[in-house]
């Protein structure tokens, strides 16, 4: 990349002449002058200097929009080149969530890095939303999600489904009232409630119940929102939390209920009991999502073929 790109990107970053300068090991006065000297060649300002810290004029704007599409293709041609000369080796940066990562990643990462073990990864860990920033941002390489609103700038491929169940202590006396349609863990792990006859449970029998919930940001709380607006009801939220597993586990502690991914129980010694709620959001659809760009490296292709045969 030409080198006052660097300068104007650099200082875009930074948001200020003074650290960009730093961060270039330049003097402060000659960055000045390089990016006058841009600004007088097009006959505009790049940065409104009345701002702190510096903003993007219009102008600006177009300029970083070009140069980020510029780092892209650098990127891709890096890779291409690595790819030509290191075949069966490179780095997957993969975002998931804790959800993903600890509950349907570990067996497919542990298999993967054995059939390929030159290839490593590097793991991030935030909600979808944050996420989703970081694709577009290409700050990693690919993620899971089940958000239509966050796939449509993405290239994506179907991954895995799973449902969402409500958790309720075992204990609590609510479960007395729907004996019929309650499953032990036992039954979830033996998929009885992907069974035609496994009954649908109104979520409005569950009004009186105290609820643990996430944060918002986090799938699983939109689709919670949604939920008691189909049953017409508000919920006493006892706690909100970010992390799906700690939710479950406090449920397992009779803390409150709580809604959870039927992935999730892989014990049958949980003190829950398990309900399938009548709402067509309560099935998931997850997809791997990449950017979009015009080259794929060599590892994240081998990954996506992995996962999708021995998931």
């Amino acid at each position: 990349m030409q080198q006052d790109f660097k300068y104007i990107y650099q200082v875009y970053l930074d948001g200020s002449f003074s650290k960009a300068s730093e961060n270039l090991y330049l003097t402060q006065p000659a960055l000045s002058i390089a990016i006058q000297k841009i600004e007088s060649s097009i006959g505009m300002a790049i940065f409104d200097r009345s701002k702190r810290p510096l903003k993007l004029t219009p102008a600006g704007e177009i300029y970083i929009g070009a140069i980020k599409k510029m780092m892209d293709l650098e990127r891709d041609l890096d890779q291409e080149i690595h790819d030509i000369r290191n075949l069966g080796s490179g780095t997957i940066r993969l975002g998931g969530s804790h959800y993903l990562n600890g509950y349907i990643l570990p067996k497919i990462l542990a298999g993967f890095s054995r059939e390929y073990p030159g290839i490593q990864f590097e793991i991030v860990e935030e909600s979808s939303d944050v996420l989703s920033g970081m694709l577009a941002e290409r700050k990693i390489d690919l993620t899971f999600s089940c958000n239509p609103a966050f796939m449509k700038n993405f290239e994506r491929y179907k991954a895995f489904y799973d449902h969402i169940l409500l958790a309720v202590p075992q204990a609590h006396p609510v479960n007395r009232s729907v004996p019929d349609a309650a499953l032990t863990p036992q039954d979830v792990l033996e998929n009885k409630h992907l069974e035609p006859s496994c009954p649908l449970v109104p979520l409005e029998q569950f009004r009186d119940l105290e609820y643990i919930l996430l944060t918002p940001g986090n799938n699983l709380y939109d689709r919670a929102q949604s939920f008691f607006a189909e049953a017409g009801f508000e919920p006493v939220v006892k706690l909100q939390l970010s992390q799906l597993a700690t939710a479950y586990h406090l449920a397992s502690s009779e803390f409150a209920a709580t809604f959870i991914s039927d992935r999730m129980i892989q014990s049958r010694d949980v003190p829950l009991l398990f309900y399938k709620i009548n709402s067509g959001l309560a099935k998931r659809l997850f997809y791997i999502l990449l950017p979009n760009r015009n080259y794929t490296s060599h590892a994240v292709k081998r990954f996506i073929q992995y996962f999708l045969v021995n998931f």
